[in-house]
């Protein structure tokens, strides 16, 4: 009760702030009122008397001023009116397209004996939260607070157990309860309108500065509210699967990683060649299953697989996997849903992988070529020999140089989708110089028939022989970059009988 108890202290805070608001702009306007009655009634400055001068310059002044603060009021009130308070892009899932999800969820909040969430919603996040009005029209003006919709990470519902999402959920549904709170939904509502319209009003201006000054008053309170709010559901929650809430929070850590590895190595190659993986979250599930038996970092996962996946609550998970998946390409790389063709994770090696390492190799090529031509060398084709005979010469830090100017033309010419480049960590020429002759070499190893190309659920494109992966390669090529050193990848292309001097279909 305590929680309760600071929760409510903090809203009326926050609501205090809003009334001391009020009363700052009414003030002017009520004076004026007392002092024009005064003077039709003849009690303040009556007409003939010896103050009557002065009480006329107060009632201008004081008008005047009135009016004016009016004025601003009015306009920071139609800043508030006007400003819609940002909403999560999110996958709404019907109940019809989930019955036992909802279901499952409906019992939950009837055991804690709080509300219901009004409805369910998935996002392609690690993270799981109570979002008020999502996907809802306006109801600023509505005197009972609307239930809030329960938001899920999707790769929770495709890792985890359906008895581990009901655990991992218990706190955050218990939630709901603070949301119809009125004195808290009204603090919620008042500093989420202050917030969404300072966004839209920007940083200079008066209504900036009355709408930055009343944030800020706000700041502290609301930020004490959401934390009595949190400790409040959390305490709440513990009578329910406590002892399995510890084991999924460790299952939120790794579907995190996992999830954050697919995106960086598997679909970002993928986004860049304007495709989009249709089931990402069954790729999660592919990546961590594969970290599981590479690292043994989800150790007791198969012990895990006689349990019920919390996918299954849903009716169609592959339909509402593609929806969430596209929301994720369209999320992080500012793309329309219009510029994307899905791809399924079968055709990922001939589609993203075969034609990552054919443009990468054409790149390196028009590098080359910028090299040479600077130098005056008669420019020849797209051959291994080429490059290493230049990587031998000394040219790595020049040739690494003219592979960065030619990434940076290609994205001034088509700039790169949203953020997608935030997904990699910055790195150097020479680092870039290692990709694309890697690129190369398994242009060469395809075009000679000696590999395939191939999809590794941790590390993306990969290049198999004989159906598994080489990891010398790699070794070789940061030789011949690094120190020019072309012998080990000369011998490693001699022994899988790739012809240098044939040229590199790009």
């Amino acid at each position: 009760m305590a929680a309760v108890d600071a929760a409510r202290v903090r809203a009326q805070a926050v609501l205090r702030v809003r009334g001391r608001a009020l009363a700052v702009a009414a003030l002017p306007a009520a004076l004026a009122v007392v002092l024009l009655a005064g003077r039709f009634t003849g009690r303040i400055g009556a007409p003939g008397s010896a103050d009557a001068p002065l009480w006329d310059t107060v009632r201008w002044v004081v008008c005047i001023t009135a009016v004016v603060t009016l004025l601003a009021a009015a306009v920071v009130a139609r800043a508030l009116g006007r400003a819609v308070p940002p909403r999560t892009p999110a996958v709404l899932v019907r109940p019809a397209e989930a019955p036992e999800l909802y279901g499952l969820i409906t019992e939950l909040a009837e055991r804690l004996e709080v509300p219901a969430p009004a409805g369910i919603a998935l996002v392609p996040d690690c993270d799981s939260w109570l979002e008020e009005e999502h996907h809802h029209q306006h109801r600023r003006h509505r005197s009972e607070p609307a239930a809030p919709v329960l938001v899920i990470g999707s790769p929770f519902l495709w890792w985890m157990r359906a008895g581990e999402l009901r655990a991992l959920l218990a706190p955050v549904v218990a939630g709901t309860a603070a949301s119809a709170d009125p004195e808290i939904a009204a603090a919620r509502r008042f500093v989420r309108g202050l917030d969404a319209a300072l966004g839209e009003a920007g940083r200079r201006g008066f209504t900036a500065r009355v709408l930055r000054t009343l944030l800020g008053a706000c700041r502290e309170h609301s930020a004490e509210l959401e934390r009595a709010v949190a400790a409040r559901a959390s305490e709440r929650a513990k009578a329910v699967d406590y002892g399995l809430r510890i084991a999924a929070q460790e299952q939120v850590g790794l579907a995190y990683a996992g999830w954050d590895r697919l995106l960086t190595r598997v679909a970002l190659p993928a986004w860049r060649l304007g495709r989009h993986p249709a089931h990402l979250d069954a790729g999660v599930v592919a990546a961590l299953t594969e970290l599981s038996r590479r690292d043994r970092l989800a150790d007791g996962y198969e012990s895990r697989l006689g349990d019920r996946p919390a996918c299954d609550l849903l009716e169609e998970p592959g339909s509402m996997d593609a929806a969430v998946s596209l929301l994720a390409a369209e999320l992080l790389t500012g793309r329309t849903e219009a510029d994307w063709q899905p791809l399924d994770w079968a055709d990922y090696p001939a589609e993203v992988t075969d034609r990552s390492w054919r443009r990468q190799a054409a790149t390196l090529q028009a590098a080359l070529d910028l090299v040479e031509g600077t130098e005056q060398q008669p420019v020849t084709g797209p051959t291994l020999q080429r490059v290493l005979e230049r990587l031998a010469d000394g040219a790595g830090e020049p040739l690494a140089a003219a592979l960065t100017l030619q990434l940076a033309r290609a994205a001034a010419l088509a700039p790169p989708p949203g953020a997608a480049p935030l997904l990699e960590p910055g790195r150097g020429g020479a680092d870039l110089l290692v990709e694309h002759v890697t690129a190369t070499v398994c242009c060469a190893v395809l075009d000679a028939g000696a590999g395939t190309p191939g999809l590794d659920w941790l590390d993306g494109p990969v290049l198999l022989i004989g159906g598994v992966r080489r990891p010398d390669l790699a070794a070789a090529v940061a030789e011949a970059v690094e120190q020019g050193k072309d012998a080990p990848l000369r011998g490693w292309l001699e022994a899988e009988g790739i012809r240098l001097e044939r040229p590199v279909r790009l």
